[in-house]
């Protein structure tokens, strides 16, 4: 059980609240991993919704699980221990908040490189009895959830007809990658709902910068994902699956085929939620700009060519809900949204 200390007014007033909203989505896309048209199927929801849910992935429960029990240690352990492990600067211990320029949210979490060695080097310092038990279920659950990962970006490649089908999934097996992971523990604050009648804001709407993330959460609700007309809609919880988020560099890659995909946390009023997600990115070198064999004949890039640290940087000095990618897009993509919002 995780024990929470008293809330107090000052820590309410940092939390951002929102209307009570986003009726359970039961039209996200499940993707069997096993299926024939897998391939099909993910292309198809990565440019409707970028945004999906897979199953028959290969992940033992029994691993998720652990993982899980061990986060709900960390988290259970008095404030003084838990601050050990951190501040977050970015890695290590993060209360309330997110990023260096202001963002707060109803969340505590840990944040790692996806680097084994990092993380073994991390838990050597952290209080908890065994810690080469939480280290070791890290280490396994990433190695795993990478596989997960590199294989949905194969079946994209596979979908859109790119060679060699290993274009994007070996970023991510880069001995370089910047992949990271992140554990998240939303406390539940009902006599805080209850006082304004509005959810807590766990960690506000954004999009995630890189190529491709995979969410899995206990069977706690909180996930939100913004549709293509602005709608905010909950998504289900699904403790034995994936979610997989489509980042900004995949929809630069794609040339804006594929959508990244706007999602934020309301905080449960009674239940506490913890999520682990996997960050896939490429190198930092790396050049983010349109896969040549997905440009047709004459097609222009909506696109200012970059290297992913270029972004990373740029994503580093933002608010969380600012449009990232909007200083790298030619004027030729903003005369098309300009088009668009004014409507025939």
């Amino acid at each position: 059980m995780v024990v929470l200390s008293p809330p107090t007014l000052e820590d309410f007033s940092l939390i951002k609240t929102c209307k009570p909203s986003g009726s359970l989505f039961t039209g996200i896309p499940v993707i069997d991993l096993s299926a024939p048209d897998a391939k099909t199927l993910i292309v198809e929801a990565c440019q409707e919704f970028g945004f999906f849910k897979v199953v028959n992935h290969g992940v033992c429960l029994e691993l998720m699980a652990r993982l899980e029990a061990e986060a709900v240690k960390f988290f259970s352990l008095p404030q003084s221990e838990k601050d050990r492990a951190g501040p977050a600067s970015p890695f290590g211990y993060g209360n309330k908040r997110i990023g260096p320029n202001g963002d707060v949210g109803w969340i505590e979490y840990l944040l790692f490189s996806a680097n084994p060695d990092f993380i073994s080097q991390k838990f050597l310092s952290m209080s908890q009895e065994k810690p080469e038990v939480f280290r070791s279920a890290v280490n396994e659950y990433i190695w795993k959830v990478r596989g997960v990962v590199c294989r949905v970006l194969e079946l994209i490649a596979d979908g859109l007809r790119i060679e060699p089908r290993d274009v994007l999934s070996k970023l991510l097996r880069d001995e370089k990658s910047d992949s990271f992971f992140r554990l998240n523990h939303y406390p539940p604050r009902p006599e805080l709902q209850a006082l304004s009648g509005r959810n807590l804001v766990g960690f506000g709407e954004h999009t995630d910068p890189q190529i491709m993330s995979a969410v899995r959460s206990n069977n706690t609700t909180g996930l939100q994902i913004s549709l293509r007309d602005g709608t905010w809609v909950s998504v289900p919880p699904d403790q034995s699956s994936f979610f997989i988020n489509v980042g900004d560099s995949l929809q630069v890659m794609t040339n804006g085929r594929f959508r990244s995909v706007r999602h934020r946390v309301l905080a449960d009023s009674l239940k506490p939620r913890v999520s682990m997600i996997y960050f896939g990115g490429p190198p930092l070198s790396e050049k983010i700009t349109p896969l040549p064999p997905l440009m047709e004949e004459g097609e222009e890039s909506l696109y200012k060519e970059f290297t992913w640290w270029e972004y990373k940087n740029s994503a580093y000095k933002s608010r969380l809900g600012d449009n990232r990618l909007g200083q790298f897009e030619k004027i030729i993509k903003k005369k098309k949204k300009a088009a668009a919002a004014a409507g025939p």
